[in-house]
């Protein structure tokens, strides 16, 4: 008897320290929105990453955030093409979604994985910034993601750049204005052609910069080379 009491006793203290470790590793992860807005400030080079859906993210999003969405077709595609050593940072409305997006992730080998406790809901309630500017999407998607973009009642003004384009420069300053002043009726969105090429060729964009509108997800307005603020304003209206 006393020997199986001993064996139960080490037991316990075993599954004890295994519950703890873990419990310590998920809050070092699971973090408030104010404990993850210091350590997101922290990893200049970390991703940020929105796991709504577009139409939820075009309504309200943080600072460079991503849009990535979790029940996307593409998900999975598009996590692949991230680099497992950084640091990502992961969010949605209360925490549900990111927490199934983190656990993803990090069974598929990513290292630091910070989640959102309680998602946007929590960060909006600390009174911390968002905002509906422009969206700088630099990793490779395919149609349907670019697609699912363009759901929205506002216009949607895509932006196809590169950074060595000497003209995609000279336009960034006016389409951040025209995205932070207008951003109740106009989406803007900047997608780094070098790191789409595929989405280049469907679309057959062979010059930068160009410039797209969308009204209800069809095709209003095309311009490709530079063009000035005013210009673009007139087809904005």
């Amino acid at each position: 008897m006393q020997m199986k009491n001993k064996y139960f006793l080490i037991l316990t203290i075993i599954v004890l320290a295994l519950n703890s470790c873990t419990n310590g590793q998920n809050a070092k992860y699971n973090l408030s929105a104010l404990e993850f807005d210091t350590q997101l400030k922290n990893y200049a080079t970390a991703l940020l990453i929105d796991v709504r859906t577009p139409d939820e993210f075009s309504k309200g999003h943080l600072q460079n955030a991503v849009n990535i969405d979790w029940n996307g077709d593409s998900f999975d595609q598009e996590i692949a093409k991230l680099d497992k050593s950084k640091p990502v940072f992961v969010y949605c409305l209360s925490g549900g979604r990111s927490g199934q997006a983190a656990s993803r992730m990090r069974t598929d080998g990513f290292k630091e994985v910070y989640e959102l406790q309680g998602g946007i809901m929590k960060w909006r309630g600390a009174n911390l910034p968002e905002t509906t500017s422009t969206t700088m999407l630099s990793m490779g998607m395919n149609k349907q993601h670019y697609d699912s973009l363009l759901l929205s009642d506002k216009l949607v003004l895509i932006d196809f750049y590169a950074e060595w384009c000497a003209p995609c420069k000279k336009m960034k300053p006016y389409l951040e204005e025209i995205s932070s002043q207008m951003d109740s009726t106009v989406t803007v969105i900047r997608i780094n052609a070098d790191d789409n090429k595929s989405l280049m060729k469907d679309l057959s964009i062979d010059e930068l910069p160009t410039l797209l509108i969308y009204k209800k997800g069809n095709v209003s307005w095309r311009h490709s080379g530079f063009i000035a603020k005013e210009d673009v304003l007139k087809q904005l209206k």
